[in-house]
């Protein structure tokens, strides 16, 4: 996930607590669901079957892997479902997995957990740092997948009970290579019915978790603009067509769409993350080259602001008596649509959270611009992407995802790998339910 989960959100977060339907569930229901997820926790919870987690967590955190490269993780997965005696499919997507989990017959539920690393050179110093030199498992995807592993192990014990089939999906290239949406075109994932995600939050405390029904997270694409004009010698700027002029004039007029084309209400943000120009100090550079990102809740918006780059950048090389090229990698790096929860999915997940945590440890969070490829599951199927707090005040002070100084508290295994069972099994009961 692109840099998710800043400092803003903490102090929004602790201040949204969740908010309850007026609506109880009924008695037996709820008294279900609760020994369900006391039940789940407990197991989770037994010395070895925590530090069964921890060892492969720290085993996937030592090997990272980036984006469709995830060989050995993979493998690593595909060993521990063999040794659970659970049947899965291999390879989707490259290196992906969909493992299977019940009586193989409808509803198929699934959980989602990425496995791709970033480049990122680790800088904390402790036993199981990253053994490849600037690979890094700076975004918790270790954690999520681990956490997916274990609740495989409490799905596999009580695969007799399941009223269905639970879907494990092992998922590469999370990290801007859209590798949900080629699980998706692969067809790995056809004919679900539904779909929870977990994602660590390093700013929420261990024990917590948070999430919003509606639109979530962002969605997002990149571009890079490269400006052409004449280069020439400095003391002579008008012999040359300066580009680093047009490139100048062109930036600042796109920090005004959303200033001033954007309705305030609706979220959009426009970043530039780089700019290349020439080396010398005395010689106007022939061609400039500049990028970012672009973002919105909603896919018009994405468009809009794709139509609007191209304009201003290509009229102001135009102005200049320069010409420019904008490349938005369509066809080679896919735009990620906003991640919006499905409703009654995420109430669904919000309760088995609020059974095994407590009510006063599920959060309602706010929208924020980050992106997650989750969002192409979302727009297929009923889909829940919850937040799990990771934060411990005993342990290093506290950073932000994408940090080479990243550390997560493995407390968090055991209750991310009992609430994802807990969330397909109770989605399980309630639609055999549904269906008498």
């Amino acid at each position: 996930m692109s840099r998710l989960w800043i400092w803003i959100i903490v102090s929004t977060v602790l201040t949204c607590h969740a908010t309850w339907a007026t609506e109880e569930i009924p008695t037996a229901a709820s008294e279900r669901l609760s020994l369900l997820t006391r039940e789940l926790l407990h197991s989770a919870k037994d010395p070895e079957f925590l530090e069964w987690l921890r060892r492969t967590r720290r085993r996937i955190h030592e090997n990272p892997e980036l984006a469709f490269e995830e060989y050995e993780t993979s493998q690593l997965v595909r060993s521990e479902l063999e040794s659970l005696r659970i049947e899965y499919t291999w390879p989707v997507a490259k290196t992906g997995i969909v493992g299977s989990v019940g009586s193989g017959a409808q509803p198929w539920f699934g959980l989602r957990a990425d496995m791709d690393a970033l480049p990122i050179q680790e800088l904390v110093e402790w036993e199981h740092k990253s053994k490849t030199d600037g690979k890094m498992h700076a975004c918790g995807h270790d954690v999520h997948t681990t956490m997916l592993l274990g609740a495989a192990k409490l799905l596999k014990q009580r695969s007799d009970q399941l009223k269905g089939t639970v879907k494990l999906v092992f998922q590469p290239g999370e990290e801007g290579y859209a590798g949900a949406y080629h699980m998706l075109e692969e067809g790995a994932l056809d004919n679900f019915q539904g779909i929870f995600g977990l994602h660590v939050a390093p700013e929420l405390p261990t024990g917590t978790i948070g999430s919003r029904p509606g639109p979530m997270l962002a969605g997002s694409a990149r571009f890079v603009a490269v400006i052409n004009g004449q280069g020439g010698h400095a003391a002579i700027p008008h012999a040359a067509r300066d580009p680093v002029l047009a490139a100048s004039f062109a930036i600042l007029a796109l920090q005004q769409i959303v200033s001033r084309e954007t309705d305030p209400l609706e979220a959009r943000v426009l970043s530039l993350g780089f700019i290349e120009a020439g080396q010398a100090w005395n010689v106007i550079p022939g061609t400039v080259r500049f990028g970012g990102s672009f973002r919105s809740m909603t896919t018009e918006g994405l468009l809009y602001l794709q139509q609007r780059i191209r304009e201003i950048i290509e009229m102001q090389a135009a102005v200049h008596q320069c010409t420019a090229t904008v490349d938005f990698f369509e066809g080679k790096v896919r735009p990620y649509p906003a991640t919006v929860n499905d409703k009654k999915m995420y109430e669904h997940a919000k309760g088995a959270g609020a059974s095994l945590l407590g009510k006063q440890n599920v959060y309602l969070i706010p929208m924020w611009m980050g992106a997650e490829d989750f969002s192409f599951y979302a727009q297929k199927m009923p889909a829940a992407f919850f937040m799990i707090g990771t934060k411990n005040k005993t342990l290093e002070p506290v950073k932000s995802l994408h940090s080479p100084y990243l550390v997560i508290d493995e407390d968090v295994l055991p209750i991310g790998a009992a609430l994802h069972a807990a969330v397909a099994i109770s989605f399980l009961d309630d639609h055999a339910v549904e269906t008498q």
